[in-house]
């Protein structure tokens, strides 16, 4: 590649900002943490968190550049193949809670599109919900086996869409008092208003802060496409730390000007970015425009990234799979190049994740928010093996080159690694005691029966191996 066309800091600081940011995760910090008392959870957690994680992952896409960026290969290379499957195995299956809750979010996002108002869902039976989710999730599920890639490129441009009316949001805000003065809530800059309380709350809703800066692995195949990664990509990812406190911190200021943090809405994790865009839009005199145009966006954004998080992770668990740990029916493909016994384990996976919320108590807004913490303490837990590799990699220092290194200290890399690996284990722990009775025993047994399954597949691989020795 020439020098000419390689990438600069800024040019990946923007692509890893509109693929690890968006304008939800401020709603959920806004509501777990009392409005505006989220501001230094958030910093905090770029500072301890985020930064050193998004830095790990730049060494590791440096050193194993021949290898795709993939946390799976990064295992295989520093430990070995058996590991690499069970790392494999989890970024995979940690995505069946994601993908239950794609089609909720979609149906939620066109009933405020249709009506403009949040009683048709909020009051709607989440049984009758789910179902209708079922209905949904099955159709895409039959879609995805059709091998109909323009869908997938249809995730980029929503997600784009996404990123744009986030950023619309919070400087329309930002303006607001300005342009519309008089209609914004007076924020209370007093300490009180900012300072968290360090409780049991606070350490349960860790998870969701974690699952938000999650995903930086995304980025690492670009670092050695970049000119002079050694400083360049330091340079784009504490760039990035800045950008992504810089719209945490705005957009919870901007959620402070419009709900009073001391009477927040009970759905706002479920509804805060509709009734934010709604508001909006009353202070602008357009009525209800930037809602539906949001609403409409989430809809694409939510139905395409279903089809993505169906089949991607798939793909990255089967396309490199090894027989000895995968059994061989898993790897049948269609004239599509779909493997369509993996979709079909997916289908069971997921009917039963949507089905399950919908039988336990509670309203269409609890089960939403069970649904995000049950996401929090289970998506999470694929970020382990990153850390895991990084703690390899360090221990292995002389057998690997890498153009960038996040620190030539092995100590402080040890320590780096298992600081992150330790705080990700505890915040998703810790995150599973959120909620009810009923709530946090999903929360626990979900994860573990996931994670379960990956260590029943190998034994089903060595069973289809004697059989076809015997024949």
């Amino acid at each position: 590649m020439k020098s000419s066309k390689k990438l600069l800091w800024y040019n990946l600081a923007f692509m890893a900002f509109a693929s690890v940011w968006s304008f939800g995760n401020v709603v959920n910090g806004f509501a777990k943490y009392d409005g505006l008392k989220a501001i230094i959870s958030w910093i905090l957690m770029f500072a301890l968190y985020f930064v050193p994680y998004a830095l790990m992952v730049g060494e590791l896409g440096s050193a194993f550049k021949k290898f795709g960026g993939g946390v799976s290969s990064w295992i295989k290379e520093t430990i070995g193949p058996k590991i690499a499957y069970y790392a494999g195995w989890t970024y995979w299956v940690v995505h069946m809670p994601y993908i239950s809750q794609k089609p909720q979010s979609a149906l939620i996002a066109l009933s405020w599109a249709v009506t403009g108002s949040a009683e048709y869902v909020n009051d709607m039976n989440p049984l009758v919900l789910q179902i209708g989710c079922l209905v949904v999730f099955l159709l895409f599920a039959w879609i995805t086996t059709k091998g109909i890639n323009p869908l997938k490129n249809i995730a980029t441009i929503a997600g784009s869409s996404m990123f744009i009316m986030s950023l619309l949001f919070i400087l329309l805000m930002v303006a607001a008092p300005a342009i519309v003065p008089g209609n914004t809530h007076a924020i209370d800059w007093s300490l009180d208003s900012f300072l968290p309380a360090f409780d049991w709350k606070f350490l349960t809703s860790l998870s969701i802060l974690v699952f938000a800066v999650g995903g930086a692995e995304r980025i690492s195949p670009y670092v050695n496409k970049m000119k002079d990664p050694s400083k360049g990509f330091p340079k784009g990812m504490i760039f990035l730390a800045i950008m992504v406190a810089s719209t945490a911190i705005l957009g919870t200021l901007s959620l402070g000007m419009m709900f009073d943090p001391q009477n927040i809405p009970n759905d706002l994790m479920m509804n805060g970015a509709y009734y934010a865009f709604q508001q909006l839009g009353a202070y602008y005199g357009v009525g209800n425009l930037f809602l539906i145009v949001y609403a409409l966006c989430n809809v694409v954004a939510q139905l395409s990234v279903l089809i993505v998080s169906i089949d991607a992770p798939l793909r990255m668990l089967l396309d490199s799979a090894d027989t000895d740990y995968i059994p061989k029916w898993l790897l049948k493909q269609n004239d599509k190049t779909v493997y369509t016994n993996g979709i079909k384990v997916v289908v069971i996976i997921v009917s039963i994740l949507i089905i399950v919320p919908g039988l336990l108590p509670g309203d269409v807004n609890g089960m939403f928010e069970a649904l995000i913490q049950l996401n929090s303490v289970t998506m999470p837990l694929r970020y382990l093996w990153v850390f895991v590799a990084y703690i390899a990699l360090k221990k292995a220092k002389q057998k690997f080159d890498s153009d960038y290194q996040f620190t030539k200290s092995k100590t402080l890399g040890l320590i780096a690694g298992g600081w992150c690996f330790f705080f990700t284990a505890f915040a998703c722990l810790i995150g599973m005691f959120s909620g009810d009775i009923a709530h946090i025993a999903m929360n626990i047994l979900t994860p573990f029966v996931l994670l379960g399954l990956g260590l029943i597949m190998p034994a089903i691989a060595r069973r289809d191996k004697a059989k076809q020795i015997e024949v």
